[in-house]
């Protein structure tokens, strides 16, 4: 996808959860999701409006809010629905709990795991590499742009000592 343009990348099935969250805080929270909401790759409709509020039932009792009316975390989660609701082959996710508190952050690692259980592929950059072996099935530990392990989690377990030593946990 180098190089393209962002409308082509998303119509091939590719959505992204920006680490800053990127919300509109002068639109409402059904704003934000009616803003993206589309049929993914050929005609695919998994997730709607609806399928989002039962996902993030906060998100459904705070729908005419403005976006700049929302925790960190309800941000969080209103930018994981609009991702998903462009029905997306892949998921993009930058910093997918930073800043946000400790039942929050579970509440979107269950998220995730449920997200990944429907079928879409889930690329996540996050520091908090315990919930990460348990997510994921391929890690790229990067340090300063180079690549200093690349495995499945039961490697990346057996590698944690190096792990923990380069990434300072």
């Amino acid at each position: 996808v180098t190089g393209a343009r962002a409308s082509m990348i998303a119509r091939a099935g590719m959505s992204f959860v920006p680490q800053g969250r990127g919300i509109f805080p002068n639109l409402t929270v059904e704003e934000n999701l009616v803003f993206a909401e589309r049929p993914g790759p050929g005609g695919r409709v998994d997730w709607t409006r609806e399928a989002i509020y039962e996902t993030f039932p906060r998100l459904a009792e705070r729908r005419k809010n403005w976006g700049n009316q929302l925790s960190g975390g309800e941000q969080q989660m209103l930018t994981i629905g609009r991702a998903l609701l462009s029905n997306p082959s892949i998921v993009l996710i930058d910093e997918a709990t930073e800043g946000l508190a400790p039942k929050v952050r579970d509440d979107i690692w269950s998220t995730l795991r449920m997200i990944r259980q429907k079928g879409v592929a889930i690329v996540v950059v996050d520091k908090n590499i315990d919930d990460l072996v348990d997510i994921a099935e391929r890690h790229v530990v990067l340090a300063k742009g180079e690549v200093l392990f690349e495995g499945t989690s039961r490697q990346l377990r057996a590698e944690w000592e190096f792990v923990s030593r380069i990434l300072g946990v």
